[in-house]
């Protein structure tokens, strides 16, 4: 069985997907690009301040799940240029405790809205 997941504190679905899946003791959530939740347009600045905002999206919709970073078993860094890395690693790293979860990371042709980085991320949900 699948239960949608929705937050006003993660920018809505562009698309004809759900914010995040839980299905049975995981949570699937769908890549996420650095767009402002409420005015939905993509955040200025560089690599940082976007992935800033996807992890802050990522945490709004971990948090509507009542699980946090902590549950999150297996993530997947999508970069629209790949000399972005350490600078996405230095923010990303923050939010995350040892054990890290496990990661690719991809350099990608093109993101949606030109958005320079888009993470997903899977979660072990609690029994």
């Amino acid at each position: 069985m699948r239960t949608a997941v929705q937050t006003d504190g993660a920018p809505g679905a562009i698309g004809p997907y759900s914010q995040a899946i839980r299905a049975g003791r995981l949570l699937f959530i769908s890549g996420q690009i650095p767009l402002d939740p409420i005015s939905g347009v993509l955040v200025e600045g560089g690599i940082r301040e976007q992935t800033r905002r996807v992890m802050r999206s990522l945490a709004a919709i971990l948090d509507a799940s009542d699980v946090s970073f902590d549950h999150v078993v297996r993530t997947t860094v999508f970069l629209a240029d790949l000399r972005d890395f350490a600078e996405m690693n230095q923010v990303y790293a923050s939010y995350f405790q040892e054990p890290a979860p496990a990661r690719s990371t991809i350099q990608v042709a093109k993101l949606p809205k030109d958005a320079r980085v888009e993470i997903d991320v899977i979660a072990s949900l609690p029994e």
